[in-house]
């Protein structure tokens, strides 16, 4: 069944530009959406969202109140949403598995929406921009053609991504948003940023450095986080990009060297930090995931089980 925008089968371009010509409404969304401030989101209630993520849940969640994901230059943030069940997934894409990550995510909001017979499929996608290797246009084309291609009928309401996120500054262009989050009860989305991107930043971060393909890390019905086990293997040349300056780690390791965030470089050499030297206890005893669950006071903390 097709992508659906205001109610009818689109038809796929050959361009980011010819789909924002042929569907000009969207342009109102958009800018909508960039016009609200950035909202912190704190961690009770928060599930964050790393690259190559991807999480879903329901209205009922007692622990995850809010998805949500930042660091969104080439890459682009998928919201995914079943309007009867309130069944949401979000997830941070770059290219990699596009098709079989949109797939999986219809598939888990399917799953979740098992028994609600009323209501609809709703994608929102937001993030990239004008950029020269021109990455966020292709991972645009392909989310189209991906959702396109789906057994259900799915709805775009949202499109902020490319041309429509692009803004200048001094003669370069840049993204205007870096980071969506999503009310699960509600569905709104919504600017944001994460002070805390937790739990097990690093662990998670050097997995897609490594990498690691599309993963889900969450089981709603459990209201668990899971990292699942990957073997971690040293970086060679840690100790050496550990010394470099900024300036070189952006050109070597960025696909946006110039519009990356103020803490894009600390990030990375926290993974060099985490690659140089073999971690004193097992990341995965036992090739167990790494399992969380929220607190009473909303923090997650790590279950250890009995052996």
């Amino acid at each position: 069944m097709p992508l659906l925008v205001y109610n009818r089968p689109v038809s796929l371009p050959s361009s980011t530009g010819e789909f924002i010509e042929r569907y000009s409404r969207l342009k109102e969304g958009a800018e909508t959406l960039k016009s609200k401030p950035a909202i912190k989101v704190d961690p009770p209630g928060l599930l964050y969202i790393q690259q190559r993520e991807f999480a879903a849940t329901v209205p009922q969640d007692g622990s995850v109140s809010t998805l949500g994901t930042e660091d969104a230059t080439t890459c682009q943030v998928v919201v995914l949403r079943h309007t009867g069940s309130g069944a949401t997934a979000l997830g941070h894409l770059d290219g990699s598995d596009t098709a079989m990550t949109v797939s999986k995510m219809l598939n888990t909001v399917r799953s979740l929406s098992d028994g609600s017979s009323n209501g609809r499929y709703e994608v929102h996608l937001v993030g990239g921009y004008i950029d020269e290797q021109l990455l966020s246009h292709r991972l645009t084309l392909e989310l189209l053609e991906a959702f396109n291609s789906q057994s259900e009928n799915i709805h775009l309401e949202t499109y902020c991504v490319t041309e429509l996120n692009d803004t200048m500054k001094q003669n370069v262009h840049w993204p205007v948003i870096y980071g969506i989050a999503v009310n699960v009860k509600t569905g709104e989305i919504f600017q944001a940023t994460f002070p805390d991107r937790g739990p097990d930043e690093d662990v998670r971060a050097a997995r897609t450095f490594l990498g690691g393909s599309m993963i889900s890390i969450y089981d709603a019905k459990a209201e668990q986080m899971q990292i699942e086990p990957y073997e971690w293997i040293p970086f060679p040349t840690a100790e050496f990009w550990l010394q470099q300056p900024d300036h070189r780690i952006l050109q070597y390791f960025s696909t946006s060297p110039v519009v990356e965030p103020p803490h894009f470089v600390k990030h990375l050499k926290n993974i060099f930090q985490f690659l140089t030297t073999s971690p004193e206890e097992a990341l995965f005893p036992k090739g167990e995931s790494r399992i969380y669950k929220k607190t009473a006071a909303g923090f997650w903390e790590r279950i250890h089980y009995a052996t």
